[in-house]
């Protein structure tokens, strides 16, 4: 367990190096999968479809042994959030659509993926709309402060990423104010979750908390066991973790609504405010309101332009085989929040 300082004394100590060594390591705090068997470097094989090739996974470098310009690296996030359930069914679409193949990964999300971006290990990966704006402005949070990423380029925003602050029913935790010396998971090290939890708690003067990091499916665990007293999630609902935390245990989302979503949007202008429906998970009978940033498509420069229309138009042109958020993902709602320069391939499929 760490404390909030230390966590933030890293967090200090820490600039876009560290950001792109990221990219190398599992950084899913067991949520994901790809850490122990190569993941994204080492023999190459990323867990999802047995390995491509010697020297990496990226698909971009002649390594997998037959066409390799086909062959995409798509970075997601831990299997117990959205990210990559969704990242899979766009590798199907994208898949029966075109020529080219996606090698998806779970990661540790939003911050990672930015550095495997950054270092061009991965060619798209998902992120947070504020994360992007972070990274591509040398800004935000001390990550990025005066390391911008000048390489990063959106593609299309999907849907909003719901800020989700989980707790067991008889932890006594019923608002923001309560978590004030309580051990909290605030997501994967380097995650937007953490990032998020951070400025959250931050803005409604919450700062004698324990901090521990994990991906989300860890994060119930720790709950269902008693060994932290609340989660941040950040994910679209219903969030698969929470789902399963949900219909073993009785769980409370305490709300951000009122003064505290006021301040925390105050605090943070990408915040947006959002609502979990009644009966988005078992047990939770009314609807809880909280605030939320946006899921988006990233990628770099060096893709080439012909590449990234290509996908692109492959997901948006074939939307009606997605079955995850698809109230929220269409082609005219795809350039909502984006908060980066869009890449020139991807500009050219929505722009025509």
């Amino acid at each position: 367990m760490s404390s909030h300082r230390t966590r933030r004394r890293f967090l200090e100590a820490t600039g876009v190096a560290s950001v792109v060594a990221l990219a190398g390591c599992s950084g899913n705090g067991g949520d994901g999968g790809d850490g122990g068997d190569g993941g994204d470097g080492g023999d190459g094989s990323d867990g999802s479809d047995g390995g491509d090739g010697m020297d990496g996974s990226d698909g971009s470098d002649g390594s997998d042994g037959g066409d390799t310009a086909s062959r995409l690296s798509w970075h997601a996030g831990g299997t117990g959030g959205t990210y990559y359930p969704l990242s899979n069914e766009i590798k199907t679409i994208v898949e029966a659509n075109t020529d080219f193949s996606l090698n998806v990964q779970s990661t540790g999300a939003s911050v990672e993926n930015v550095g495997s971006l950054a270092d061009s290990s991965a060619d798209f990966a998902l992120i947070q709309n504020d994360i992007a704006y972070f990274a591509k402005n040398g800004t935000g949070i001390e990550t990025f402060q005066d390391n911008a990423i000048d390489n990063l380029q959106g593609v299309a925003t999907l849907y909003p990423e719901t800020i989700t602050v989980v707790t067991l029913e008889d932890s006594g935790i019923e608002t923001l104010s309560d978590l004030s010396g309580a051990t909290i998971n605030t997501g994967d090290l380097g995650s937007g979750t953490q990032v998020n939890a951070n400025q959250i708690l931050e803005a409604v003067g919450i700062t004698d908390y324990n901090e521990q990091n994990a991906g989300f499916s860890q994060a119930s665990e720790q709950l269902a066991n008693g060994d932290i007293d609340a989660a941040f999630v950040v994910g679209g609902w219903p969030v698969g973790a929470i789902e399963d935390l949900a219909n073993t245990n009785d769980v409370n989302i305490v709300p951000i609504a009122g003064d505290n979503r006021a301040a925390v949007k105050d605090a943070a202008s990408w915040f947006a405010d959002d609502t979990i429906p009644a009966g988005t998970y078992t047990g939770i009978d009314e609807a809880v309101e909280t605030v939320a940033v946006q899921a988006m498509i990233a990628t770099h420069s060096g893709v080439p332009a012909d590449t990234v229309e290509t996908v692109t138009a492959a997901l948006f042109d074939n939307l009606g085989e997605l079955s995850i958020k698809t109230d929220f993902i269409t082609a005219d709602s795809a350039q909502d929040g984006m908060s980066i320069e869009l890449h020139e391939g991807a500009a050219a499929y929505f722009d025509a």
